[in-house]
């Protein structure tokens, strides 16, 4: 009877310790916890789970676009994910325009201000470079851009001389080059 008992005081001990690795396990899983815990870089980001958002990463709309880009779109959407890679759908009358390629981002020593370089792929090759903002607690964006390569004569804006410094052959640009975005993502 003293056998049986420790026999089956040893397989509850044994059953308790698997059922507790389990669920260390399952804490390992820790990526929608809300806790920065178990090596991420950020509230359950980074380490063990995705990228931290940082910047431009996200998804952002833009309706009504900036006056400059009204030929060409109504609205924007555009997902610039951690991995740095995005996707621009623009929709003009109904009819979708996919832009995508890779990006560069990196915060100026002015304000809150990125500078950003977009590498297009698709549909045409080209480069674009200018500067964003991310305010109103990541919910709000200001982005100005302009092609650098092949050149258009435009000159992309900078940091330094805020939004609305981009230039076109030499002439100032202003507000009609500065889209506004919100956060859907």
């Amino acid at each position: 009877m003293k056998i049986f008992r420790l026999l089956m005081l040893g397989l509850l001990f044994a059953g308790l310790s698997l059922s507790a690795c389990k669920d260390e396990d399952d804490d390992n899983a820790t990526c929608t916890d809300g806790i920065q815990n178990q090596g991420e870089a950020g509230v359950d980001c980074g380490g063990p789970c995705t990228a931290c958002r940082e910047g431009v990463n996200g998804t952002w709309y833009s309706f009504p676009v900036a006056p400059i880009l009204s030929t060409f779109a109504d609205s924007i959407v555009a997902r610039f994910e951690t991995n740095n890679t995005y996707v621009v759908d623009s929709y003009k009358a109904g009819a979708k325009t996919v832009l995508t390629g890779t990006y560069t981002q990196t915060k100026s020593s002015t304000g809150n201000i990125y500078t950003i370089v977009l590498n297009q792929t698709t549909p045409t090759v080209l480069t674009s470079e200018g500067i964003f903002e991310v305010t109103d607690n990541d919910t709000k964006m200001k982005y100005e851009v302009v092609q650098t390569t092949p050149s258009i004569g435009a000159a992309p804006p900078t940091p330094a001389g805020g939004f609305g410094s981009s230039t076109f052959n030499g002439a100032p640009l202003g507000a009609a080059n500065i889209q506004n975005y919100v956060r859907r993502q």
